[in-house]
């Protein structure tokens, strides 16, 4: 490996340091501004280090030699992320400013889509900045579907489970890995989730309108989710319905 190479995977690695630095002061100044607890500042510091430490271990991986401006706005937005993360965990023993927690969400939501465009508009784009994306995505739902059970019932977290749980059952059946055709519906109810769940979680509606509001967040959700299994599930049993008419040529082809 040339030295350059060893100098810019450095420098991708401190990019990394520097967005959990970031991440910490930000925890700081929410401790500072609204006396958070100490369950706001563990969970906090534990998002923080744990970000570092993934992102740290995928970008090695990955041989990235440099960061990139799209996951440096993604890098932003975890850090935005961790504030709402450390909010609502400190929302079981106090009650937080909602107005702050609602200002940290609309701006992570709002530059959801900005590390895309910056990505294609500088001919960055990679597969782990797209995970990376998903990943922050994922689990700010998961953060806010926790913070809307407190008030609607623990059922609100099938919103935020939902993706993991289809890792989780990927791992038991490989075919639900099989890459998906690009849906804009998909993108639309994924986009949905985080701003149904903000509405509801800024309680400007009463309870009726909350619950409304996260239950058709939910039937969307499964919808999406129902129509993507079934699409991959066929598409499984077509390669396997394919298999005896091929291999037999195949077997033909390699005895000539």
């Amino acid at each position: 490996m040339a030295l350059n190479d060893i100098y810019d995977a450095r420098l991708v690695q401190q990019e990394t340091a520097v967005g959990a630095g970031v991440q910490i002061l930000v925890l700081a100044l929410l401790g500072t501004a609204i006396g958070l607890g100490p369950a706001g500042w563990v969970t906090g510091l534990v998002f923080a280090v744990a970000t570092w430490a993934v992102l740290s271990r995928a970008l090695h991986r990955s041989g990235l030699r440099t960061f990139g401006p799209a996951n440096r706005v993604t890098l932003g937005r975890a850090t935005l992320v961790g504030g709402v993360t450390a909010l609502v965990a400190d929302s079981f023993v106090s009650a937080p400013p909602v107005s702050l927690l609602v200002g940290l969400t609309a701006v992570a939501l709002l530059l959801d889509g900005v590390d895309g465009k910056v990505a294609r508009r500088t001919g960055t784009s990679t597969a782990l900045g797209a995970r990376f994306d998903m990943e922050v995505d994922a689990f700010l739902i998961l953060v806010l579907s926790v913070y809307v059970s407190l008030e609607l019932g623990p059922w609100v977290l099938l919103i935020g489970g939902m993706r993991y749980a289809f890792v989780a059952a990927a791992r038991v059946a490989p075919w639900l890995n099989a890459p998906l055709p690009p849906s804009f519906a998909r993108k639309t109810v994924a986009a949905l989730q985080g701003v149904c769940l903000l509405l509801a979680g800024a309680d400007l509606l009463p309870y009726a309108g909350n619950f409304a509001v996260a239950l058709l967040a939910l039937a969307l959700l499964l919808w999406s989710f129902g129509r993507d299994v079934v699409w991959l599930w066929r598409e499984s049993r077509a390669v396997v319905a394919e298999q005896p008419a091929t291999e037999p040529m195949v077997l033909e082809l390699a005895a000539r």
